[in-house]
């Protein structure tokens, strides 16, 4: 018996390394497709393409996280909860075995993203941005990072996966650290990865790491990850590049889905820029930011990605009428509001966040044992002010656009009057005299003024265009005195006037109890709208400026229009400036003394 269960069994192996020698065999003798060896070859140069411009981000004893750069000068995206225990510098490697100081920027809390910028090279490698909202589920995407800090030759580690889903939405911790329409992944994401690159299979930027569904399964991946669409931290860039704490938008309303699967409006601020547009109570939202809405969680992905002060387009149906309006966001908190939270700010429901469990320990003298102090060469890089991650770069790009408008208008040297004479839409005549204290206009015959030592929240003349004359005087005094001398004036970052894919840099003037907004456009230096608000709670007065010619090497605004809420007051075609100095008379084309 025994020697028949042995005879059998040396005959079973026999016949197995028979097959086995078969297969090998033939699998020698066929070629694989050139379409498989392509495609690895593809793959293969995406990761090395998308590896370069890939960074781990290390914080001391605080531990690490990853990152990316976005430009050659250094700019770098990563997760405010990586940004945050590493404090205003910190160290940073490439790749290519180099470690760089790196300084914060700017921080977005409610959208769990930072800004760094690596310092001492003007020419670093940088990914290639994609359309993140081009993504689709079952896409391939690769993840690029330093989970459990295993980067000790500075090289990333890779993880291959697709995109599980799009359009996620991942409730915030309080108001905070909300990852609205972000994109789901299955490609591993664990401790240390957070602040890292999700790419296409084209190693193009599609989203940064920073949120998984970890919290009931312990400090390991388990093929939940999420990513911060690149979409929606382009349009918070300019906004982080201004070295503010920077906010996310509410749109002042509530929604909810009804038994007929409309998302209505169940509540609504009668302050808010909704409010004032005609949005009201039970009406239906049916678009919003460009996007169809057709759940609550739609509409919240859309409103995520937006920052506070935005405009952006809104559709709505009552009683089957359709309206389109523009509404400019509100920001979910006030400043000081926003301030006070920072000061416990939570960490997402991620490996990176759990204090209690033991952290990987890099070996001696790597990056993440060393406590990130300020280094003397960078240290004029970082100016602290309350309501800024850092203040250095807000007056660097303040300072930047005001360069751009000199170029192009220096008023500098004007007095202090200046008169305006000029057409209005029906053909009758408009005369404005700006004067150091008091404001006069001659619109159609009649007389309109303002007096500068009065209380100038009543001072809104003429009636209808929430204060045309003290517009223009804000205008006046910024291009007579400039930033420093203004008042306070700040850099808000980028944002739209009318269409969302083009943007504007935008100074933010405070003078006596004004707040006027100034869009000045990133290529030509001229200022393309302003916004004067005489209260946060009412419609600004708008002027748009248009037909700019240059006369005298000085270039002006030959047109202007005037709204006030949902209402155009009228258009000034003008004929002459005078700035009131010897020779200073400017005619616009055409016309003559």
């Amino acid at each position: 018996m025994i020697q028949r269960i042995k005879t059998n069994l040396f005959r079973s192996v026999m016949a197995l390394m028979s097959v086995c020698a078969v297969h090998v065999s033939f699998a020698q003798a066929v070629e694989l497709p050139k379409e498989v060896l392509a495609g690895e070859q593809a793959r293969i140069a995406a990761i090395a393409k998308a590896s370069v411009p890939s960074i781990c981000v290390f914080a001391g004893a605080a531990g690490g996280g990853s990152g990316v750069l976005i430009s050659a000068d250094g700019y770098a995206l990563t997760n405010y909860h990586v940004a945050k225990p590493a404090g205003n510098f910190m160290k940073c490697s490439l790749p290519e075995g180099n470690v760089y100081d790196a300084v914060i920027v700017g921080i977005d809390p409610t959208g769990d993203v930072a800004l760094i910028k690596l310092l001492g090279r003007d020419d670093f490698p940088f990914a290639e941005i994609a359309d993140s909202d081009s993504v689709e589920i079952g896409d391939w995407c690769f993840a690029v990072g330093n989970p459990f800090l295993l980067a000790t030759d500075l090289n990333p580690s890779i993880s291959w996966g697709i995109v599980s889903g799009v359009h996620r939405y991942q409730y915030p911790s309080g108001t905070l650290l909300e990852y609205a329409d972000c994109i789901q992944t299955d490609a591993a994401i664990n401790p240390g990865n957070s602040g890292g690159p999700l790419f296409n299979s084209k190693g193009q930027l599609i989203g940064i790491n920073g949120r998984g569904s970890f919290e009931k399964r312990g400090r390991v991946n388990v093929g939940v990850g999420y990513a911060i669409s690149i979409n929606q931290i382009m349009h918070f860039l300019g906004y982080l590049k201004s070295g503010r704490i920077v906010d996310h938008a509410t749109l002042g309303a509530t929604v909810s889905t009804d038994n007929e699967s409309r998302v209505l409006v169940t509540n609504i601020l009668s302050s808010s820029d909704a409010y004032r547009r005609g949005l009201r109570y039970s009406d239906e939202i049916v678009s919003f930011g460009g996007r169809s809405i057709t759940t609550v969680n739609g509409f919240k992905n859309v409103l995520g990605i937006f920052p506070r002060a935005w405009k952006v387009p809104l559709v709505y149906l009552r009683d089957g009428e359709r309206h389109e309006i523009t509404v400019q966001l509100a920001g979910v908190h006030s400043r000081e509001e926003l301030l006070h939270k920072l000061g416990g700010a939570p960490v997402p429901p991620s490996p990176d966040g759990d204090e209690k469990k033991p952290k990987p320990m890099p070996r001696p003298g790597h990056p993440a044992t060393k406590k990130s102090k300020p280094p003397e060469e960078w240290k004029h890089l970082f100016e602290e002010r309350v309501g800024y991650a850092n203040y250095h770069f807000n007056i660097t790009n303040r300072d930047r656009v005001w360069k751009a408008i000199l170029a192009q208008t220096d008023l500098s040297s004007s007095s202090a009057t200046w008169e305006i004479d000029a057409k209005i839409s029906d053909g009758d005549d408009a005369n404005i005299r700006l004067e150091e204290d008091q404001l006069v206009a001659v619109i159609a015959g009649k007389k309109h003024g303002v007096d500068l030592a009065s209380d100038l929240s009543r001072e809104l003349a003429p009636a209808g265009t929430g204060g045309l004359l003290l517009a223009l005087h804000t205008w006046k005094h910024l291009l007579q005195t400039g930033p420093a001398k203004y008042g306070e004036v700040y850099y808000l970052g980028t944002a739209p006037l009318d269409d969302i894919a083009k943007q504007y840099d935008v100074l933010v003037g405070v003078h006596d109890i004004l707040e006027t907004r100034f869009y000045v456009d990133q290529e030509t230096g001229e200022i393309a709208a302003i916004e004067m608000f005489s209260d946060q709670d009412e419609d600004p007065c708008e002027i748009r400026f248009s037909d700019y010619r240059t006369v005298d090497e000085i270039t002006l605004p030959h047109r202007f229009l005037i709204r006030h809420g949902d209402e155009v007051y009228d258009v000034f075609d003008i004929k002459k400036w005078n700035f009131d100095i010897p020779e200073a008379t400017v005619k616009a084309e055409g016309e003559t003394e």
